[in-house]
């Protein structure tokens, strides 16, 4: 019983985690809106399809660009 009670710990621990970096991510999508240029590919400094956007809307990448990168 103590071992499962510890990995639900660490599961939300986890789930913590995640939902704190998209918070930051959103958080930083309000200041590229601010500045225009959200929605814009950091690197290849084209538009990011808005169903992209729709999906995930902190990406700074487009699928190409970010598979690309992978890579």
């Amino acid at each position: 019983e103590e071992g499962s009670s510890t990995q639900s710990k660490e599961e939300l621990v986890q789930m913590a985690n995640r939902q704190q970096k998209f918070i930051q991510g959103l958080e930083a999508a309000l200041v590229r809106i601010q500045n225009r240029t959200y929605g814009i590919d950091r690197i290849t400094g084209e538009l990011i399809p808005k169903e992209r956007l729709r999906v995930v809307p902190h990406a700074t990448l487009s699928v190409a660009s970010k598979n690309a990168r992978k890579k």
